[in-house]
């Protein structure tokens, strides 16, 4: 029933945006060998999904996480995006040498997050939702300027940390040694039934069985 139930959900993000969204799922318990820190299950990947509403030229990024997102654990999430110009691939050491980007999404546990750190200055005021295991964010194009590709063609993984400074406090990448972009265009219509298909998504996963950090 379960198995039925993550089914639906992922079929349901498929067909809502069949000509957009990018949806990867990533396996439970993966959590990378070089990894020092606790196996905490919101620091473990189990879906990742991209997606563009040409119509608010926004970002839709959604992930969901073997076990519920708890602010009082360390960690944060990293959305690392290759937009053209893709130069900076600094996870060889661990695995994921195709792991390319220019620009970086933050994701905090409290619903807070940034691009591009400093420089680029926080998201809005809502554009971040954390329900259960899941998180969505709504990042505009503008905050993510164009290096050579068009925003269809961005590169995106996703990398949670449970703090800064070495490679070894990354504890998954989504996908593992790569990135994904999104298919194509999507209706504007679909932007709210995208976020149904995540919260099912979310609430299948966490029926499974389970296997401070501030920028400046």
């Amino acid at each position: 029933m379960k198995s039925l139930i993550a089914a639906t959900a992922l079929a349901l993000c498929a067909t809502v945006s069949a000509a957009s969204a990018t949806t990867i799922a990533d396996p439970s318990g993966d959590i990378l060998s070089s990894f020092v820190g606790p196996n905490d299950p919101d620091l473990d990947v189990t879906s990742f999904t991209v997606d563009f509403n040409s119509a608010t030229n926004e970002f839709l990024l959604g992930a969901v996480f073997a076990g519920v997102i708890n602010p009082a654990r360390a960690g944060f999430y990293v959305i690392g995006v290759n937009t053209g110009t893709g130069t900076n691939a600094p996870f060889a050491s661990i695995g994921a040498a195709n792991v390319r980007f220019n620009q970086v999404v933050v994701i905090r546990k409290d619903g807070t997050g940034l691009v591009n750190g400093a420089s680029g200055g926080p998201l809005a005021p809502g554009a971040i939702t954390i329900v259960g295991n899941l998180f969505t964010a709504r990042v505009a194009a503008t905050t993510l300027p164009s290096t050579g590709f068009s925003p269809t063609k961005y590169l995106w993984n996703l990398w949670p940390r449970n703090g800064v400074g070495n490679n070894n406090q990354i504890s998954d990448f989504a996908p593992n040694d790569g990135g994904i972009a999104v298919s194509a265009v999507p209706e504007p219509a679909t932007w709210a039934m995208a976020l149904t298909g995540f919260a099912l998504l979310g609430g299948a996963v966490r029926r499974r069985p389970r296997v401070k950090f501030t920028l400046a």
